[in-house]
């Protein structure tokens, strides 16, 4: 069908399948009917929208998470960032058409996963004397330093360059030591840049939606050996946003 109406056909997701939409109803943004567009054994979960461009206003990603949300309770879901609109159903068909491969072997990697978060800080409330008191030759240089009333801006900047290049160098460390003991159990991995100073790591990791909880243990086995001053958060369960590339469709104003 053609859909000639003013706006776009927004992209929240491809399924495996319109049975995996379910009764969703009148649950998209602005209020949109959400409903599948298929071709063969995939569809996409769409909903019209009156605009072509979406801000990202909060009820907009609100509303799009809890369509997410929806569908995973459902079944698997190559989700969509946010603000993918097509101009019509057909444009969207189309997408489907020209990678229906591409998704098939996608939903079959992350068949009956979803993506969980890890990160890793430092706690120790004054980070620089943490780095000091665990490594001599920073100490070292505080130590020379202290006291005296002659220093030039020339040292300051390297003690500063051999702060970060400890911490960088400890980051690595610490994150290919947990990396390694998730890699032992089969969860595969991302590594996301960290974020601000005291973030030591920020994984994305794929685990079977039946075993939250074996990935919790496993979390606990990465954490010993770590003392008081880091703390592990882990966050979700979210559709796999991190391990699956779904892109604008042709025409698409995402583009």
């Amino acid at each position: 069908m053609t859909n000639v109406q003013a706006g776009g056909t927004y992209l929240y997701a491809v399924l495996a399948g319109p049975e995996g939409l379910g009764q969703a109803g009148a649950i998209g943004i602005e209020g949109g009917e959400v409903y599948c567009v298929t071709v063969g054994d995939i569809a996409a979960a769409v909903s019209r929208v009156s605009r072509a461009r979406l801000r990202p206003e909060r009820k907009h990603l609100l509303t799009h998470q809890a369509v997410l949300r929806h569908l995973m309770e459902r079944g698997t879901v190559l989700p969509a960032a946010f603000g993918l609109v097509a101009r019509n159903d057909e444009d969207v068909r189309g997408r489907l058409l020209e990678n229906h491969a591409v998704f098939k072997e996608q939903l079959e990697h992350v068949a009956g996963k979803v993506e969980m978060g890890l990160k890793v800080s430092w706690s120790a409330p004054d980070l620089f004397g943490y780095f000091v008191e665990t490594h001599p030759e920073l100490g070292a240089i505080r130590d020379r330093m202290k006291g005296r009333h002659d220093l030039h801006r020339e040292e300051l900047l390297a003690v500063g360059k051999l702060f970060e290049d400890i911490r960088e160098t400890d980051r690595q460390a610490h994150s290919e030591r947990v990396m390694a003991v998730l890699g032992e159990h089969g969860i595969e991995l991302k590594w996301n840049p960290p974020r601000g100073d005291r973030e030591v790591m920020n994984l994305s990791c794929l685990v079977p939606r039946e075993g939250l909880g074996a990935f919790e243990k496993v979390i606990e086995t990465a954490a010993v050996g770590f003392d008081d001053h880091f703390t592990f958060e882990f966050h979700g369960p979210w559709a796999p946003h991190s391990f699956t590339e779904l892109k604008p469709t042709h025409g698409s104003t995402g583009e």
